[in-house]
């Protein structure tokens, strides 16, 4: 349902055209983010929305009595009200309508049949339901601490800084949760962890929003369409922003094949009028022209296909992420760290910074050094040169041999070590079983011993230990390995949610897709890459640039064929008897192979006919004159080079 309706929008501040016969749509539930240069009419066009400016043409339409609020660059309040009276003055309506519904149920306690007040009371509970108002009290609170007000909330608000006040205007809105919320820059002046529970209650609450930001992983995990003011015009592009460089990418591209095509009817056009329309086709130049066409493509291919590598190379490094070290807690940071095995050196002069949410996987083909890297950051190994600094934080660490567990002991022993059958997970107090029940572990399990185990139960075991202790970094090696899928997706889910930073090594792409969001790629010859894509995506990328190597060898070995024969070509005048007698039967012993091969294809494809010939007979006899003909042509083909080039 569309809450806000512009047609033809038209704006302009003297001679300054901002818009120009824009239409936009806003509907009930989207997340629409605005971008385009500055001074290109981003913030005009919110305020025209908010009835702030009025458009110079046009048509606005509002549906029903919606509300429609603005967080403001410059706030104005009171001057006699404190942080906390400016955020509860916001949300005047809301406790207003809490204290009327709480009236009415009382009356409706010793009157419950009373259809009036039964209808206003639904109304009340509806409006309550709609913008979460049945704690608000709570919910101050909490805005309070997460936006770093609480110490302020006694202070008079007009003492604050500009961007303390911003954060006191913003925590009302966002409280206050108007049908149409508009914001201009929110993420100003808010470090990373406001901006994520920023991000959460705009998503948790399903604000119908419109938002200006230059904050991309803002608008890539809050936007569900992003409109780019161009030329005073609106384009629109679905998803974040990740999509919306996709999206306009391939937009450009029609572009610019658009402005090709267009070049060329424009040529033609002028050659018409030049020199008149000719109406003869052109005559088919033979096979010798064709050569010369597929030499010159031959020459030219290389160039282009290491344009398209370098291009592929820049993709893999797109869009990483800007984050001020100072605002998230460092957990590990390595110093040109290098270790050196006999025969080579397996991590060479790698410095990294590891952060307190970092979800982080290590991969890399075997033997590149994963686990060396894990074993290194925590301290089980020593560098060989460098150093690590390592912060005053708590980590659970998971590896493939399992050594948290022993065999001579029960499930229940293992998790209740000094007795009980309860567990703490996450702050919060469980039994045993009703944990273990989520790793699917029957009730029976409870008084197995660890030894009789499976190699995969065991591994869930251990998973489940770990994820119940509370730590802020998970360090993982091949935590997958043994599991099945069900299991799997448990971790998954955990590890999603998980709250602190994670460490994971794995060959499972999929796992890695889901729970990792950058990858430190180990090359196996000491060096160590960094990518923010996902792994499948990374793959892709490198399995491509590979198989353009190949092509670039092939055309450049077929250039140097050419070339060779060019030489040789220059050292004679003709071809020798030999070679000239080769050229002139090549053509029908190639026929006569080419007839040969469509016979026995035909055969393998006659059960009578192989039955009767044998399958393993026709097969061979098949390979075998498959290679000679490869053979004759590639050496036909060489001769009708050097035959072209000697111009006989």
């Amino acid at each position: 349902m569309a809450l806000v309706d512009l047609f033809g929008i038209k704006k302009r501040y003297d001679l300054k055209i901002l818009l120009d016969g824009v239409d936009f749509h806003l509907n009930e539930g989207e997340r629409v983010a605005i971008v385009g240069q500055n001074g290109c009419g981003k913030s005009t066009l919110m305020k025209i929305i908010s009835s702030e400016e009025e458009p110079n043409e046009g048509k606005k339409i509002i549906n029903g009595n919606i509300q429609i609020e603005m967080l403001s660059q410059n706030p104005k309040f009171k001057s006699n009200v404190t942080t906390k009276e400016a955020i509860e003055l916001e949300l005047t309506e809301l406790y207003n309508t809490k204290k009327e519904y709480d009236e009415i149920s009382l009356k409706l306690s010793n009157d419950f049949e009373n259809k009036e007040l039964l209808e206003k009371h639904s109304l009340l509970a509806n409006f309550l339901d709609h913008h979460n108002a049945w704690s608000l009290d709570d919910k101050i609170e909490r805005v309070l601490k997460e936006f770093h007000l609480k110490e302020y909330e006694d202070r008079l608000v007009y003492s604050l800084s500009g961007g303390e006040q911003r954060r006191v205007a913003l925590a009302g809105l966002i409280l206050k949760k108007p049908d149409v919320l508009l914001l201009d820059e929110p993420t100003n002046h808010l470090d990373v962890y406001m901006v994520e529970f920023l991000e959460e209650m705009l998503l948790k609450e399903k604000f119908t929003l419109l938002f200006i930001s230059h904050d991309r992983y803002f608008i890539d995990n809050i936007a569900t369409r992003v409109i780019e003011i161009e030329n005073h015009k609106l384009v629109s592009y679905n998803g974040g922003y990740q999509n919306f460089l996709s999206l306009k990418e391939q937009r450009l591209h029609s572009m610019q094949k658009g402005h090709e095509n267009l070049l060329r009817l424009l040529k033609q056009e002028e050659a018409w009028l030049n020199k008149g329309v000719r109406a003869r086709e052109k005559r088919n130049q033979g096979r010798k022209q064709r050569v010369f066409e597929l030499r010159d493509k031959a020459k030219t291919n290389p160039s282009l296909i290491r344009k398209i590598t370098l291009e592929l190379e820049r993709e893999k490094k797109h869009f990483n992420r800007e984050e001020s070290i100072s605002r998230k807690k460092m957990l590990f940071e390595m110093h040109n760290i290098s270790y050196i095995l006999p025969d080579r050196k397996l991590i060479d002069n790698f410095s990294y910074r590891i952060l307190q949410r970092d979800k982080i996987a290590i991969v890399g083909p075997n033997g590149a050094g994963k686990s060396t890297l894990l074993k290194l950051i925590l301290g089980k190994l020593e560098v060989d040169d460098g150093n690590i600094d390592r912060g005053d934080f708590t980590i659970g660490y998971f590896d493939q041999h399992r050594d948290m567990l022993h065999d001579d002991k029960t499930l229940i022993e293992t998790f209740c070590p000094n007795g009980g059958d309860t567990i703490e997970v996450n702050g919060h107090n469980m039994h045993v079983y009703g944990y273990l029940k989520s790793f699917l572990f029957p009730k029976e399990y409870l008084t197995q011993k660890i030894g009789m185990l499976s190699g995969g139960e065991k591994n869930r075991v251990a998973l489940a230990l770990l994820l119940a202790k509370k730590v802020d970094c998970l360090i993982l090696d091949e935590p997958t390995n043994d599991l099945d899928i069900q299991t799997i997706t448990i971790l998954e889910d955990q590890l999603i949610n998980f709250a602190g930073a994670l460490l994971v090594v794995s060959h499972d792409r999929y796992f890695i897709d889901k729970v990792a969001s950058k990858l430190l790629i180990l090359k196996g010859d000491g060096t160590i890459e960094e990518s923010y894509q996902s792994y499948s995506e990374y793959l892709a990328i490198e399995k491509e640039i590979k198989e353009l190597q190949c092509i670039e060898s092939e055309i450049t070995k077929t250039d140097n064929m050419v070339q060779k024969n060019e030489i040789k070509a220059k050292s004679k005048n003709k071809l020798s008897y030999k070679e000239q007698r080769e050229f002139e039967s090549l053509p029908q012993e190639i026929e006569e192979l080419e007839a040969k091969l469509d016979e026995v294809k035909k055969c393998l494809g006659n059960p009578e006919c192989y039955a009767q010939k044998g399958l393993k007979e026709l097969t061979e006899a098949l390979e075998e004159m498959q290679n000679t003909y490869n053979e004759k042509s590639e050496k036909y083909l060489e001769l009708w080079e050097l035959y072209e080039s000697l111009g006989s």
